[in-house]
């Protein structure tokens, strides 16, 4: 970790950061506007190969909104190779920077008809429908993990005050966790409704767990790009969501500046 820490000094500075944003569909060129270093995640040991269309595979440290932020440009998803911990080396990465929070974006499903695609929704909670967890095989008792309020109370009331200022409503809800890659049955999405899911998705809990237990807090956006399974007529597909994640893309952008214009 010190040599792959260095490598990564050498190029962006010893300054430390103090967000690190990981960016999901259709907000990828956000990275492109940090005035900083990128470095491909090919070039930095441990790193995943994100493997997704849409994604922008690199690490970048620099000014963004007058903030010094880490940000990663792609992830790795479970359903790429079965590991659930795929993003445990980028997180240990920028906590050791100096991260102190982690925002994260995906794109998700709504359950909800007050919250239709182009919407954004707040985390505010989450269900592991997957059953899977990134520490599974951590030996020491740090494993066990409080997440109580694992989207920080603190960090939501501000993203939520951020949108107001921009005209931008900020929903609150579940987000449920499934592996992927095929999408769910209506079936399976009528149970995560009575399980009280408000959206679902195929990312950020593994990541939000990691977070927590690498002590650093942590918040999530969603940009609803359709409407879940047997809830509408949409033909769902990964081509429909890198269609329609620009949409609510835009808004989120507009969030996320102004939350960092805020904190600096």
């Amino acid at each position: 970790m010190d040599t792959l820490l260095n490598h990564i000094r050498e190029k962006a500075g010893t300054e430390p950061v103090r967000i690190a944003l990981i960016l999901g569909s259709g907000l990828g060129h956000l990275a492109e506007t940090v005035d900083g270093v990128a470095i491909d995640y090919g070039d930095l040991p441990g790193f995943p190969h994100a493997g997704v269309s849409g994604h922008n595979p690199k690490l970048v440290i620099g000014d963004l909104e007058g903030v010094r932020v880490a940000v990663l440009g792609g992830r790795a998803h479970y359903y790429e190779s079965g590991n659930a911990a795929a993003m445990r080396v980028p997180l240990e990465v920028v906590q050791a920077l100096g991260a102190e929070q982690v925002l994260l974006t995906n794109a998700a499903g709504s359950f909800r008809k007050d919250i239709p695609p182009g919407d954004l929704m707040l985390l505010s909670d989450h269900l592991n429908y997957s059953g899977l967890n990134p520490l599974i095989g951590e030996a020491t008792d740090r494993r066990f993990v409080n997440m109580t309020d694992a989207y920080d109370p603190g960090i939501r009331t501000a993203l939520k005050a951020a949108g107001t200022a921009e005209g931008i409503a900020l929903e609150q809800g579940v987000y449920a966790w499934y592996s992927g890659p095929s999408f769910e049955t209506p079936a399976e999405i009528r149970a995560l409704k009575v399980l009280g899911a408000d959206a679902v998705g195929m990312s950020t809990v593994p990541e939000v767990i990691l977070a927590r237990f690498l002590g650093m807090k942590a918040a999530a956006i969603s940009t609803i790009t359709n409407m879940a399974a047997g809830m509408s007529d949409e033909h769902l597909s990964h081509e429909h969501t890198k269609a329609m994640a620009p949409l609510g893309a835009a808004k989120l952008e507009k969030v996320l500046r102004r939350y960092l214009r805020d904190l600096a």
